[in-house]
């Protein structure tokens, strides 16, 4: 079998809220007409399309890569306090999940990036917590809007060598120097990404962070940035990505890095070592009784029996029965319904809901 030359590790579906137009479905069928062997999902702070993607990818042949990219303070810089912290943009790291011991730090992550942060600021994450959280785990450095690219881009050599280094302390071997070319901007900062990476060790791997399809759903994308930033096509200072955002096939890939071999190289080396994905199981409950087994489900279903019963008798004292009822029409037709949800096991998941409605 022929070398897949090339795989996307670093991809945007519509799930990257207001920036991807990329739906699930279409990036597989994109991924299966270009004869893909492997593709990664990472969008933006959330793993909302995980699962779908995961059984769509496998039910193609294709080996579906969970990951994630997520918004990072490095805790080395001061924020000006006059700066409205919802504006505020901090560098991203792409994290992909290698194995299960990877992806449940990550499922942490995203819930502690909406969870830990201010309601006033953009969903992030602090360094700090991936400190020991991050051995199934590979990262790449983010691309243009990662730590490396913007500190270079602004003449902070020094501070992009100290997040570098920082990032290689955490990650070891599962570290990569994210390379992409879609403009002038990429390929000025390209010289200084490849000396931070060959200075320390860094292997190198070429991206395209496809956010949309194909050249012609460029404009389409464009207003999609627009509307989610409240701005409008004709303001030249807005953020705007280029048609080069597209989802490119594996053989556009290989010509624009054929320079770089070792960058495209990387791309198979990191699938491969990702042997994770999540699949669709049946919901776990937690049990209503101590008992375990069958015996659970009966003293649950006779739990669920006694509150029923009993809510029954109060219901008609309080609000007593409708026109041309019996008591014993009521007490026939709570037979039939509980009847019907312990043939199909479900007490226990009643009792639940009834358990948290009552608290609430």
């Amino acid at each position: 079998m022929a070398e897949p030359g090339f795989i996307h590790l670093h991809v945007h579906s519509a799930f990257s809220l207001l920036e991807g137009a990329l739906t699930v479905s279409k990036l597989a069928e994109l991924a299966k007409a270009d004869r893909q062997p492997a593709l990664a999902l990472t969008d933006n702070d959330n793993m909302f399309g995980a699962l779908e993607f995961s059984e769509k990818l496998a039910g193609y042949g294709i080996q579906p890569i969970v990951g994630c990219t997520l918004a990072v303070d490095f805790a080395d810089q001061e924020v000006d306090p006059r700066i409205n912290a919802s504006t505020l943009r901090l560098p991203r790291l792409v994290l992909l999940a290698a194995r299960e011991e990877g992806y449940r730090p990550l499922m942490r992550l995203t819930s502690r990036a909406f969870l830990e942060t201010p309601s006033d600021a953009r969903p992030h994450i602090h360094i700090s917590w991936l400190d020991g959280d991050c051995d199934g785990l590979i990262a790449l450095t983010g691309g243009p809007g990662g730590p490396l690219d913007i500190d270079l881009a602004a003449n902070r050599g020094e501070r992009a060598h100290a997040r570098a280094d920082r990032l290689l302390a955490m990650f070891g071997d599962r570290l990569y120097v994210e390379l992409q070319r879609h403009n002038a901007r990429d390929r000025a900062l390209e010289p200084g990404l490849v000396d931070i990476a060959y200075a320390k060790g860094i292997p190198l791997v070429a991206t395209n962070e496809p956010r949309f399809a194909r050249e012609s759903d460029y404009e389409a994308h464009d207003a999609l940035i627009c509307m989610a930033e409240g701005r409008v096509l004709a303001d030249a200072e807005r953020r705007q990505f280029t048609p080069e955002h597209r989802f490119k096939t594996r053989a556009e890939m290989a010509t624009l890095f054929s320079d770089l071999p070792e960058a495209l190289a990387s791309t198979v080396e990191i699938a491969r070592r990702c042997a994770f994905r999540p699949r669709t199981r049946k919901p776990i409950l937690p049990s209503f009784t101590t008992e375990t087994g069958d015996d659970a489900l009966a003293a649950e279903a006779r739990e669920l029996r006694r509150q029923a019963e009993e809510g029954l008798v109060q219901r008609i004292a309080t609000q007593g029965l409708a026109p041309g009822c019996t008591e014993e029409d009521y007490q026939k037709r709570l037979a039939f319904e509980l009847d019907v949800i312990e043939r199909m096991k479900y007490p226990g998941y009643f009792l639940i809901v009834s358990d948290f409605i009552k608290w609430a």
